[in-house]
């Protein structure tokens, strides 16, 4: 199956998919989302566009055939960061017949010359989880960018290059920082007003992980053995054992075994992905869990704390204060002023 693209920004790149597969486009506060029909797949695919130039869409989705997407304008196309979280897509120039595979927590950065278009595929029955930050360079250069300062000379001149002088191809090592962002924004239940400010934010943290990301590969002081696709799996594994079971006090032991590592190789997976060990990680996310509690909910600290796999209630008091930098009680008392 072929689809074409021909128009820009976001919300009407979305309304030509929703053309080609004739099914409707749901808008919510600016949030363009097509559901595949039950003859074409399964999934979503959803995009929004923000006033700064750039925009966002997610692929999350199965298609029952081959899948193209062509990307073809007659104006500039935009300087796309492209990141695969789950299964594998391809992506190719179209004037070329060389199509880059972008397996799963890989990312692309890719910009076309002049009007030369892109094209991106989808393997028949494989499950796809892709985003693309889709940014419009002439409009871009109107934010207060401070002229890149600081940003890698070959990152910068791509930003500046609001008329594609240039045709520009990397591919990433391999990483899971930007999967656990695509994760967040799939599972955070915020509507509304508050759901396009949370989309503009997480966008742009997605930028900053991806420039990082690129500006780490081209120092060349990463350790090789740690870029493993296998590896960097075993790592998202334990991410998401650790996140789905909060409550519990996993050992760091029990996590490698169930990975299906050792414990050096799984503490050097964290050191290089978030800077922590895998306690520590354990530790940041209790956390994270609980101040969310504390905000939202009618918790006390007490059942908070049990709530995280924690047993000492002063502990907690601690070592949240030295994340945060109060108590929790400060978080009890202006959740009780917001809601007198």
């Amino acid at each position: 199956m072929r689809i074409n693209v021909k128009t820009l920004p976001v919300e009407d790149i979305i309304e030509d998919i929703s053309e080609s597969l004739n099914v409707p486009v749901k808008n919510g506060s600016g949030e363009h989302t097509i559901e595949l029909p039950e003859h074409i797949g399964e999934g979503f695919i959803r995009g929004i566009s923000f006033d700064s130039g750039m925009g966002f869409i997610t692929y999350n989705c199965k298609f029952y055939e081959d899948v193209e997407i062509h990307f073809s304008l007659n104006t500039v196309h935009p300087l796309k960061f492209i990141f695969c979280s789950a299964g594998n897509t391809g992506h190719s120039f179209q004037d070329t017949e060389k199509v880059h595979n972008i397996k799963a927590f890989q990312n692309i950065i890719v910009s076309s010359s002049g009007y030369n278009g892109h094209v991106l595929y989808f393997k028949a029955n494989e499950s796809t989880h892709v985003s693309s930050l889709e940014i419009i360079r002439s409009v871009f250069a109107h934010r207060r960018n401070y002229d890149f300062e600081n940003l890698n000379p070959t990152l910068k001149e791509l930003f500046q290059d609001a008329v594609a002088e240039r045709q520009f191809f990397y591919q990433g090592n391999y990483s899971i920082k930007a999967a656990d962002i695509m994760n967040e924004i799939n599972t955070r239940e915020y509507s509304g007003f508050l759901r396009s400010l949370y989309l503009e934010a997480k966008a742009f943290q997605m930028l900053v992980i991806q420039i990082s990301q690129y500006e780490d590969d081209e120092s060349g002081d990463k350790l090789p053995q740690i870029l493993r696709q296998s590896d960097i799996e075993k790592v998202d594994y334990v991410v998401k054992r650790i996140q789905g079971d909060l409550g519990s006090n996993l050992t760091v032991e029990s996590l490698a075994k169930e990975a299906g590592t050792n414990v050096n190789k799984l503490q050097e997976g964290f050191k290089y992905v978030y800077d922590l060990t895998v306690n520590k990680y354990m530790q940041h996310k209790k956390l994270e869990a609980a101040k969310e509690m504390l905000m939202t909910t009618d918790k006390n600290i007490s059942e908070i704390v049990t709530a995280i796999g924690l047993n000492n209630r002063s502990y907690f008091s601690k070592i949240f204060k030295e994340k945060y930098g109060v108590n929790p009680k400060y978080f009890l008392k202006t959740r009780k002023m917001l809601n007198d």
